[in-house]
């Protein structure tokens, strides 16, 4: 070999030698952040694990106190007759509210209440007397609105004891 070749094989060699050197620094670093991007990542899954399992534990917590708080406005029959004094739309609601939770009181004032509907609608046949019992009706519908606000059980003038017992079933 000529002493030019010869220099051309060790510049060959040395060119290798550090291509294979930088190709192992290349290796071991990329090995170096695989490993750190590995740990971030399961540093990450478990971050997140523990926010979805906190997540989680708050919704419960949540829906468990909306429950407890729809099962007593339920069993709260003042709920109930309020919400029965409100439109024929609000007296069916609270016959539906009632229904699987019957209270007194919710029954006392969907009684009440039909019964006063009832009486308007008859007296609205009447011409004359419409415009007097309409006046009439309205002040007792205000005074059991008032005594359902108050928890009060309290029957309408004139016609409230009759209505709790013709409306029994209710």
């Amino acid at each position: 070999m000529t002493e030019d070749n010869k220099n051309l094989k060790d510049d060959l060699d040395d060119l290798l030698g550090d291509a294979k050197e930088g190709a192992k620094k290349a290796k071991d670093k990329a090995s170096g952040m695989a490993g750190e991007a590995k740990e971030k990542i399961s540093r990450f899954t478990e971050e997140a694990k523990e926010k979805a399992s906190e997540f989680a534990e708050d919704a419960k917590q949540a829906a468990e106190e909306f429950t407890e708080d729809a099962q007593q406005v339920f069993r709260d029959g003042k709920n109930v007759a309020i919400i029965a004094h409100l439109t024929i739309i609000g007296w069916i609601i609270a016959v539906v509210m009632n229904g699987s939770h019957k209270t007194l009181m919710g029954s006392f004032y969907i009684r009440q209440v039909l019964g006063l509907i009832i009486v308007a609608i008859v007296c609205s046949w009447i011409p004359v007397v419409n415009v007097i019992a309409g006046v009439v009706l309205f002040i007792a519908w205000l005074m059991s609105l008032m005594s359902a606000f108050s928890g009060q059980l309290k029957p309408t003038f004139v016609l409230g004891n009759q209505f709790q017992d013709w409306f029994r079933a209710l």
